[in-house]
């Protein structure tokens, strides 16, 4: 009996090896994906070769102590977002996040302002205005945070490390650093346009990702020293890891599907409508949005608090900025369950998905079209956000109990927080893109069965 379930076993394995050659040869074979996807690499071969491009005037081999800096706190974060640029003093150091800050400002203003607001409402060339308004911003913020990074290498380094007259050295630095910004936001929308998957996303993954392999050998060498436990927990730290990556996969896709119903209509001898479909209502519509408007709103104390002398504000900086305290995570996750609800409210809108159904015949069956439509999906939204929320906040700061477990804070981070739910969010998003650019010319997709996306009929961005 053993051996027959061995046989089977082996012949699953390889027919699933077939079908991935299979499926590889299918990609490679499709000339608009094959050139899709080599533009997607090549744009990021160039980002991750830009991250090691030092600031001109700026010597190279006295980093050292910029890189201590970046070890650990705000700042090693922040290295973490640039792919290890910030702590090489690149020209890339301020990386795309500036860009998202001046997206999450833009949202905020389209929630407040009614200009912003028609904006949104005008379609495609209301996009591009919207577009053209954050890469204004992008360079404003870009230019008020490249004084405070050369402020701190000044600080940082040591005099011999510069290798320009002072003036020369802040005037370019702060125009190359403006200018690197602006180019890796142009990068990012070439692999939107261009390539596959979202580009700005797919430059904050590469960048998480290049921290990966330096960060698990460090955790390697230090589980296989004396007071580390050995091979064996160096193993059950990996398979947490696979727990904790299976647990976020499941968060992401996670979706309660209503039941819609559209009226049939008889022309003739022809049946039209009459169709059963699903809204897929995701867990967590919010994304990874919270956890970034909560890390932007606890950096913005701490920073103002720096420059303080009062020692209680400077206690209270320093509870702030343990990321393995307790109060600093209970603040956190308190934020994030706030702003799930807030950031879900601003992007579902029950009275819209309401009419929309109202005007194309569909119905939930058991509720009346229109207004008691949009009060049920609201409370449906309301119920499934409380657990997703809760849910997102437990991930955010699963770091802080890996780090209480023994494990180093570079790479705790991967164990949840904000960088766990970019990789797996981008991954899924780009694996769906490419699954569907399968799917249009009839070819199998990535898995044996279903979507990527889940068993929903569509799919609510």
């Amino acid at each position: 009996m053993l051996s027959k379930n061995l046989v089977v076993l082996q012949l699953l394995q390889k027919s699933k090896m077939k079908k991935l050659i299979e499926t590889i040869k299918n990609i490679w074979g499709i000339e608009d994906l094959r050139n899709r996807l080599l533009t997607t690499l090549g744009i990021l071969a160039i980002y991750r070769l830009g991250c090691f491009v030092v600031i001109p005037g700026v010597d190279p081999a006295q980093l050292s102590a910029l890189q201590d800096q970046t070890s650990d706190g705000l700042l090693g974060l922040l290295n973490m977002f640039t792919g290890g640029a910030f702590s090489q003093a690149s020209i890339f150091a301020l990386g795309i996040m500036p860009y998202i800050s001046a997206s999450i400002v833009i949202q905020l203003l389209g929630m407040a302002i009614p200009y912003f607001q028609k904006l949104q409402k005008e379609g495609e060339s209301g996009r591009r205005k919207i577009n053209n308004i954050t890469r204004y911003l992008t360079i404003l913020i870009t230019g008020g945070q490249a004084p405070g990074y050369i402020a701190n290498l000044k600080a940082t380094l040591p005099e011999s490390a510069f290798l320009l007259a002072p003036g020369a050295f802040w005037m370019s630095s702060i125009i190359i650093l403006v200018t690197g910004t602006m180019f890796v936001m142009w990068l990012g929308e070439k692999i939107t346009d261009r390539g596959v998957g979202n580009g700005i996303s797919l430059l904050i993954m590469i960048g998480i990702i290049a921290g990966l392999p330096q960060s698990l050998m460090q955790e390697f060498v230090a589980a296989l020293g004396s007071t580390g436990g050995g091979l064996v927990m160096f193993m059950v730290e990996m398979l947490a890891l696979l727990v904790v990556i299976m647990v976020t996969i499941l968060l992401v896709q996670g979706t309660r599907r209503i039941p819609v119903q559209y009226a049939k209509r008889v022309v003739g001898n022809k049946q039209y409508g009459g169709v059963r479909q699903f809204i897929p209502l995701k867990v967590n519509a919010a994304g990874v949005m919270p956890i970034i408007f909560a890390q932007a709103i606890m950096f913005v104390p701490i920073t103002l608090v720096g420059f303080s002398e009062n020692e209680s504000l400077q206690g209270m900086a320093a509870l702030l900025t343990d990321f393995g305290g307790f109060w600093y995570n209970l603040l956190f996750f308190v934020m994030i369950v706030l702003f799930t609800y807030f950031y879900t409210a601003m992007t579902v809108n029950p009275n819209q998905m309401a009419d929309d159904m109202k005007k194309n015949g569909g119905f939930i069956p058991g509720i009346k079209p229109g207004r008691a439509t949009a009060d049920y999906l609201d409370a449906v939204m309301s119920r499934i956000t409380l657990p997703g929320s809760l849910f997102l906040g437990a991930v955010a700061i699963l770091p802080a109990f890996a780090m209480a477990g023994g494990i180093n804070m570079q790479f705790a981070q991967f164990y949840g927080g904000t960088s766990l739910l970019i990789l797996v969010g981008v991954v899924l998003d780009t694996l769906q893109q490419i699954e569907s650019h399968l799917l249009m010319r009839h070819y199998d997709g990535l898995m044996d069965s279903g979507r990527i996306k889940g068993k929903s009929s569509g799919n609510m961005m």
